[in-house]
């Protein structure tokens, strides 16, 4: 299938960091040729040490890592102190609640409010180097702060998303045996109140011993109160101000944070980063991914509980002395010009979000865009899973003007920032692919037995090199990083990281994410990524959005089932459209692909993160029990409107 290539513009490349695709490959090249040297000096260029590493990178322990060891710094000092004398005055955060209230706070204020909460953090909690932290909070900013106090103390924290149900919040504080939760009395969702501290209430029930809870007052709800161990932040803050905390010393393999991730089996897996390496790619993508310049405002929507929020709201912007936006609300209330008019507002120049909220939008505002002024926009972004084509063009050509160019991030919690992506001044884009992997980035396509693929063929998507963003371990479960990560391929005898991910790379070299391998459709021995399937269906006019999944077949192993949400003014039968989607596949994958079934629906389970819960659809289709927890999706009631619909037919 011919696709068209969209070139960075000659203006845009004038003033990127990286300007040309001959000067990508030279990095490439640099880092390929003399590994230690590239990393060195991205560690001269983005670190602040109090004490120089000694080692670059220790193998001896692989795939237990260590980089820069001997060296010591603090990732609170790398994002405040080293800024305030030249940047006291600059925003560095900027806030907007969803009801239109806003907040800034420069670099000076910033400094000034992390340093207080450290020392309340310290000598009313008693938190030191090594604690866990958890912070239950909303998108607010008392989030970033508390993340970067933790920092400051060498305590580490473990952010749990605040739509998260009381069982998933008691897991994670019974996993790292924290002594402290953070959180808000409650917070506002679609202009409706909801609570926060009711929950961690309920999560502390079976697991309150010694623990305690401080509460930021956000939209002063009434809540339930245990004398000696719930504590008010805005009066302990008051008491602590103008208070001043020293930045503990942190060696470059400790620990800074620890983030979960919610598989669809299992225990979830406490991922743990460390803070040099983290540190360090997290500047190098906001800076190189994003082209971030000074006096530019980055905004990305994610929720401070996901990766992309500590990497791309908190750590990266704030290292690099830039200014970060939060927002508190959702990209449709009070309607779907929300998002377009804060960039008006704030002038907004890089915009980073997921592909569900593109979609989205596409499907109910496709217009909205256009009556806002949103010529401060300079770089698109997009992060969480593929996007298809479709989506891609309109974000291009309707929000940014066919001028911003759009930089397709694939990465993971465990990768710590960005692996493959465009460069927005060097990399000539294509709809649907994430392009090319980042200098410095060792990543190849493999099959089982670790040999690499032709172009065209599909197969596992492995990074072959450790690099410093990567993950360390699993928080108390060293055996399962090794079993999860390291135990599926191996390349000249060595193990090497599997993303669990299948790709394949196009004739230009060009990386696809075909999506989770454990997300695969095996119809007749032909096996297909279900990302594929949707990003072809999604192509059809008349369809929003679509999930594809499985149900048992005696002939062919497999058939495949499609949801879809329908764009407005869409009224096909379903005979009609499941022979236009057919034919789609049939061209663009394969005439052994094609749906079976298809069901209209109102919308699809998605966490708020925007990730689709296929095992939901899955059991669904399949008529089999719901065993997942609906608590954590975006939409519950969507589940049993779903479930009317199937019963209907």
């Amino acid at each position: 299938m011919t696709q068209t290539i969209f070139p960075p513009s000659e203006a845009f490349q004038d003033q990127a960091y990286i300007s040309s695709l001959d000067e990508y490959r030279e990095l490439v090249k640099q880092a390929n040729d003399d590994p230690e040297a590239y990393w060195g000096s991205l560690a001269d260029e983005f670190l602040t040490w109090s004490t120089p590493y000694t080692t670059l990178l220790d193998s001896d322990r692989a795939p237990f890592y260590r980089w820069f060891d001997g060296g010591q710094l603090n990732a609170s000092y790398l994002c405040l102190d080293r800024h305030i004398t030249t940047k006291a005055g600059q925003t560095a955060l900027l806030w907007e609640g969803e009801s239109g209230e806003t907040r800034k706070y420069t670099y000076k204020e910033l400094f000034a409010r992390v340093n207080e909460l450290s020392f309340v953090l310290r000598s009313e909690f008693g938190v030191t180097k090594g604690d866990r932290v958890v912070l239950y909070l909303p998108m607010i900013p008392e989030a970033v702060i508390a993340m970067l106090a933790c920092a400051r103390l060498g305590a580490i924290h473990v952010v749990v998303f605040g739509g998260f149900s009381a069982e998933v919040l008691r897991e994670r504080v019974i996993d790292t045996d924290a002594k402290l939760i953070i959180t808000a009395d409650g917070a506002s969702r679609h202009g409706k109140p909801y609570l926060l501290k009711s929950t961690v209430d309920t999560a502390l029930e079976e697991s309150s011993e010694g623990r305690k809870v401080l509460v930021v007052e956000h939209n002063h709800g009434i809540v339930s109160w245990t004398e000696g161990r719930d504590f008010h932040y805005t009066d302990l803050m008051k008491a602590a101000a103008g208070q001043r905390v020293n930045p503990e010393p942190m060696d470059s393999e400790d620990p800074l944070f620890i983030l979960h991730t919610s598989g669809s089996t299992g225990k979830p897996k406490g991922i743990v980063h460390s803070t040099a390496g983290y540190m360090l790619w997290a500047q190098y993508t906001t800076k190189n991914v994003f082209d971030l310049h000074d006096n530019d405002i980055f905004w990305c929507t994610a929720d401070i509980g996901w990766i992309t929020g500590h990497t791309y709201v908190a750590y990266g912007p704030l290292a690099l002395g830039g200014t970060t936006m939060l927002y508190e609300g959702t990209p449709t209330y009070p309607d779907t010009g929300r998002w377009w008019k804060n960039i008006e507002k704030h002038h907004v120049s890089q915009f980073y979000t997921a592909p569900t909220a593109i979609r989205l939008l596409h499907k109910d505002g496709a217009d909205e865009p256009t009556k806002y002024d949103l010529s401060t926009l300079k770089v698109l972004g997009t992060v969480g899973e593929p996007i298809n084509p479709e989506a891609w063009l309109w974000y291009y050509e309707t929000v940014g003007g066919s001028r911003c160019p759009i930089v397709d991030t694939w990465w993971q919690t465990e990768t710590g920032g960005h692996i493959i992506s465009p460069l927005p001044g060097a990399t000539p884009t294509k709809p649907g692919s994430a392009t090319l992997p980042l200098p410095g980035i060792q990543l190849d396509i493999l099959d089982e037995h670790g040999v690499a693929v032709p172009n065209g063929e599909k197969g596992l998507l492995c990074i072959t090199k450790p690099w410093p963003s990567m993950l360390r371990t699993v928080w108390n479960a060293p055996e399962r990083y090794e079993s999860t990560y390291f135990s599926t391929v191996t390349l000249g005898g060595k193990p090497v990281y599997f993303s669990g991910d299948g790709a394949y790379r196009d004739e230009d070299g060009y990386v696809v994410i075909t999506g989770r391998v454990d997300d695969v459709i095996n119809i007749s021995g032909h096996r297909v990524g279900t990302a594929e399937v949707e990003s072809v269906i999604a192509g059809h006019p008349a369809i929003a959005e679509a999930a594809v999944v499985t149900k048992p077949d005696a002939i062919r192993g497999e058939r495949i089932a499609a949801f879809v949400v329908l764009n407005p003014g869409f009224t096909p039968d379903e005979t009609t459209l499941l022979k236009e989607m057919n034919a789609l596949l049939r061209t663009e994958i394969s005439a052994m692909v094609s749906v079976t079934e298809v069901y209209f629906v109102p919308g699809l389970p998605k966490t708020r993160s925007g990730k689709i819960l296929r095992r939901i659809l899955r059991a669904l289709a399949r008529n089999e029990p719901l065993t997942a927890d609906i608590s954590t999706l975006e939409n519950p009631d969507i589940v049993t409107a779903i479930q009317t619909i199937l019963e209907s037919k």
